[in-house]
């Protein structure tokens, strides 16, 4: 985690042929990947794994999601993915993202992941309520 404009996780990625177009650059649904990546990562990295969630019985399904394309990533860069905790509600949860060159740290894309904590079958809980120490944390990570 670094803490420059709030608390960022970091991870790298390399991007693949297969993630590019013809031209070599990035196709762009890639990034909403990367997002995934970076956001599993996070909550990794915070001592509770994707996979915990739903042994637990919770799952976070999108519910919205936004990019900005600012510059093209191409075949075989290094990417930095940054992802932080922009929101954290009881029932809502939003992360956001940076994806940069590691080379020279250009801003390649911005974007937003938004999400619902559910039960396995998708309905709506307070997250606050049935994991406190869940909520407590995610809400540390919270940019303030």
């Amino acid at each position: 985690m670094t803490e420059e404009n709030g608390k960022w996780f970091e991870t790298t990625v390399r991007v693949r042929y297969a993630d590019t177009d013809q031209m070599q650059v990035v196709y762009h649904s890639n990034y909403l990947i990367w997002f995934e990546v970076g956001r599993t990562e996070l909550i990794r990295d915070i001592g509770y794994a994707y996979r915990r969630f739903e042994d637990l019985g919770f799952m976070l399904p999108l519910s919205e999601t936004n990019l900005k394309y600012k510059k093209a990533a191409r075949y075989d860069e290094e990417l930095l993915i940054r992802t932080q905790v922009v929101k954290c509600e009881r029932v809502r949860l939003v992360f956001g993202y940076e994806i940069r060159r590691l080379s020279d740290h250009e801003l390649l894309v911005t974007g937003e992941t938004h999400h619902i904590w559910t039960t396995t079958e998708l309905k709506p809980v307070r997250i606050e309520k049935k994991m406190p120490e869940l909520y407590e944390i995610m809400k540390r990570y919270e940019r303030v």
